[in-house]
């Protein structure tokens, strides 16, 4: 049976995740119902662990300090449930698929014209079918990839789901949910999917790509 994370846990990984959200975002991200977001938003932030941000990105964010002790809380429950190697298996999984994912975006963006990229106007039906047969086969993958993570951990439960909905959405004609940053687009799932998993090891995405182990 799946363990559920702690509460403080999930609304400092919510933020990171999104960078800057809202009560509702913050939420939705974490499973976690309104008021029990709110209360921890309030105990945060005395904490200096989030401040608000008004502007034109407004709603709450990580401070440093905030990050590091999500970072902490992350690593302490990957110990006491010994599960960094499963989390380690994951990650190498999700790195060795994640090209082939890109790939499938650009492919999706862009298309060649007289040996030349231009953006996909989706005037060539067989360049877009190809461009989401390459996207179903990503996922083919990836779905036991995200079965294997909820089955050890609650908070990566809905990464599956939402994925195959997005695909779903992609194969039944509406093309926006391959990649538009504004909808719960199949990208945009898989972005916040690396971002968990890299919070939940400690690895900062700067680090990987010098490594050369991420995009």
């Amino acid at each position: 049976m799946p363990w559920p994370s702690d509460p403080e846990l999930l609304v400092l990984l919510g933020l990171r995740i999104a960078s800057v959200g809202e009560e509702g975002r913050v939420a939705e991200l974490t499973g976690l119902a309104a008021g029990a977001v709110a209360d921890q938003l309030a105990r945060a932030e005395a904490d200096g662990a989030v401040r608000r941000h008004e502007g034109v990105l407004t709603g709450w964010a990580l401070t440093p300090t905030g990050r590091q002790r999500g970072e902490r809380l992350l690593a302490d429950e990957a110990h006491r449930r010994g599960l960094r190697p499963l989390l380690e298996d994951a990650h190498r999984r999700f790195v060795e698929l994640n090209p082939r994912l890109l790939a499938a975006c650009t492919r999706w963006q862009v298309r060649e014209v007289n040996g030349a990229p231009v953006p996909n106007d989706h005037g060539d039906a067989a360049h877009d079918a190809a461009a989401i047969a390459a996207l179903a086969a990503v996922d083919e993958v990836a779905q036991p990839l995200c079965t294997d993570l909820a089955s050890v951990l609650v908070r990566f439960a809905s990464y599956g789901p939402r994925l195959a909905h997005a695909r779903s959405m992609v194969e039944g004609g509406d093309g926006n949910w391959f990649t538009r940053l504004t909808l719960d687009s199949y990208h945009s799932v898989w972005f916040e999917l690396h971002e968990h998993l890299l919070a939940s090891l400690g690895i900062d995405r700067a680090d990987e790509r010098s490594a050369g182990t991420g995009p």
